[in-house]
């Protein structure tokens, strides 16, 4: 989750917590093809010669979440960096369905939000506990959720480690992806997708290219492949000067809902809109000027952002207001319930938090984090080219956005895709939306704190693919489409891992 574009402006493992851990140098091929084979009480620490710096701490989870599959989690160790993992099988056929990594962005948020709150196997909607989630993504596919970058959630780090980059980040993250197949061996060669939400738009397509291009140094040293089939980015923040550009179309048209805010304030916006454009073009896209691009930024926020965010309207979902704050609750009181669940020591016990972390409470977003990205000028560069390049070496690439949320909206996510200089450019220009649905009979949902709004427009949704790369909108959904539309989330995904030519 992206907070804000002000916002944004914003030890060793103790083995003493489940006992001595087993430790096994296993080769080149992981002693756990079968993960039902690993310890419930105690962490099984695996390492694997072709990544003398990596080692792996995982448990099974018994008895929580989802009883109906098994659950792991555990952290993959980078020398003094400890990224913490959740790892849930498929509902239907663990034994041969896709498997997904699932990050949230910030940046600086825990996946813990995709979990508990959109896409997961349960969620937390109050302060009793997590509750079955029927609409989960483990539906029809394998799905671990990872706290990245270091030093958020229950990742952490020694000796002042830190990551201030997306591409620090990917190198951690191509590493992971790395460690986990080559010791869980029953996923290997499975179709593999990068998925996320917000700033992940950012992430992901730097991550997928660093996966790519390491398959090529691993398979020289015989390790088998990573089968990276896709990237699914939800409501994205890839290119921010369209985002940026598109907030005065978000805020005073109805390309949404109706405008959110007076006259006087949208023409001056209208007017400040146009020498973004310029500005932001000739600063941060055609050649990155950095002191150019912050100027522009800090100016383009001003007049075109704070308005809205001073408003009251929730930027996640402006069709609602803002319930609580945007600092402290990011407008969805379920985060308080999440973060106080994730404060219990019986169940950082259950899940394998490490010790070191119990006299930290549990944050859903770091400040740190954020902060440290926006130093280092991380929010201001782009990653549309990736986007293009994964395209023409055949990763399949699905950018679909709640038509609702504002913060990261579909105005300024056609805006870069339809603008994207790829084979294909023109091929997607020339395709006309389509409905996609008809939704699939819906099913039973699970007690909510409110209830899922149902799509007034015919369908789901709208759409439009070409190639490798496909654009769908969700109605009635904001910046978290699966909370917003749960039956339209899956059916999405479904539809995407099926690799259907209509939907």
């Amino acid at each position: 989750m992206k907070p804000s574009l002000t916002l944004l402006s914003a030890l060793i493992f103790s083995q003493a917590a489940f006992g001595a851990a087993k430790n096994y140098d296993d080769g080149l091929f992981s002693p756990f093809s079968d993960l039902s084979a690993l310890s419930a009480t105690e962490y099984t620490t695996l390492r694997h010669p072709v990544f003398p710096k990596h080692s792996v701490r995982v448990k099974r989870t018994t008895d929580w979440c989802d009883t109906t599959v098994g659950a792991y989690t555990g952290y993959i160790d980078v020398e003094a960096k400890h990224f913490f993992f959740y790892f849930f099988e498929s509902r239907n056929d663990p034994s041969n369905d896709d498997v997904i990594f699932w990050t949230n962005g910030g940046p600086g948020c825990s996946s813990s939000l995709g979990l508990f709150m959109e896409l997961g196997p349960c969620r937390i909607t109050d302060g009793n506990g997590t509750k079955f989630h029927q609409q989960s993504w483990n539906s029809n596919a394998n799905i671990f959720f990872i706290d990245q970058p270091v030093g958020v959630g229950f990742s952490y780090a020694e000796y002042g480690e830190h990551v201030s980059t997306t591409e620090e980040a990917a190198e951690d993250i191509a590493s992971f992806v790395y460690v986990f197949f080559e010791h869980f061996t029953q996923f290997k060669g499975r179709p593999f997708h990068l998925a996320g939400e917000s700033y992940a738009g950012r992430y992901l397509p730097v991550f997928a290219a660093y996966i790519y291009d390491q398959n090529k140094k691993l398979e020289k040293a015989g390790v088998a492949p990573i089968n990276l089939t896709s990237v699914m980015i939800g409501n994205g923040y890839t290119h921010f000067p369209s985002m940026v550009e598109s907030y005065y179309d978000m805020s005073c048209t109805s390309a949404s809902v109706a405008p959110r805010l007076g006259v006087r304030d949208c023409v001056r916006m209208k007017q400040a809109q146009i020498r973004c454009k310029e500005w932001l073009k000739k600063s941060c896209v055609d050649v990155f000027d950095e002191f150019g691009c912050q100027a522009a930024e800090s100016f383009c926020n001003s007049e075109l952002s704070e308005p809205l965010e001073s408003s009251g309207w929730n930027p996640y979902d402006i069709s609602r207001k803002c319930d609580g704050s945007v600092e402290t609750t990011l407008c969805y009181p379920v985060t308080k319930h999440i973060s106080h669940y994730l404060d219990r020591p019986e169940v950082r016990n259950l899940i394998g938090v490490d010790p070191v972390l119990s006299s930290h409470n549990f944050s859903s977003c770091s400040n740190r984090v954020s902060t440290d990205f926006i130093y280092k000028l991380d929010s201001l560069q782009l990653s549309h080219h990736y986007v293009a390049s994964l395209l023409e070496h055949g990763v399949r690439v699905l950018v679909y956005v709640g038509v609702n949320d504002w913060i990261c909206n579909h105005v300024g996510n056609l805006k870069w895709v339809l603008d994207l200089d790829w084979s294909g450019k023109e091929g997607f220009a020339r395709q006309h939306d389509a409905i996609w649905g008809p939704p699939k009979p819906k099913l039973e949902e699970e007690e909510m704190s409110r209830p899922t709004r149902s799509p007034k427009h015919g369908g789901f949704g709208k759409y439009r693919s070409y190639g490798g790369l496909t654009f769908a909108t969700i109605n009635d959904a904001g910046h978290m489409v699966p909370w917003d539309q749960p039956d339209a989330s899956l059916v999405l995904l479904e539809n995407w891992l099926a690799k259907k030519a209509s939907w």
